[in-house]
């Protein structure tokens, strides 16, 4: 099953950009999207609060989201980013072939 995972929030657009180009660099993710700015209502180290963040938004392989996890949380600054991934459940054939052998590992 492939899926299409989201990775930590980022302050800033211009922050989404390193790791966004780390991931897909190295062929953990065929691409990736940078959305932003997302309004957040949220809980953080005790405090209730609004904000923005930049979400970054990657097309990868269930079978190596362990390695993309292991990869963002080795990189990224916060200790406790949001790291999750949602399952496609249908999608183009040409896209799912080109998803899969982008991020096929050597």
């Amino acid at each position: 099953m492939l899926r299409r995972g989201g990775s930590p929030a980022r302050k800033s657009g211009e922050a989404a950009v390193k790791p966004a180009q780390s991931v897909v660099s190295a062929r953990l993710a065929a691409g990736a999207q940078i959305v932003g700015p997302v309004g957040s209502v949220f809980w953080h180290q005790g405090e209730f609060g609004p904000g923005e963040e930049w979400q970054l938004v990657l097309k990868i392989r269930a079978d190596r989201y362990d390695e993309v996890e292991a990869h963002l949380l080795k990189h990224h600054p916060w200790q406790n980013p949001e790291v999750s991934a949602v399952p496609i459940v249908a999608g183009a054939n040409g896209y799912l072939r080109w998803l899969e052998t982008t991020t096929a590992p050597d």
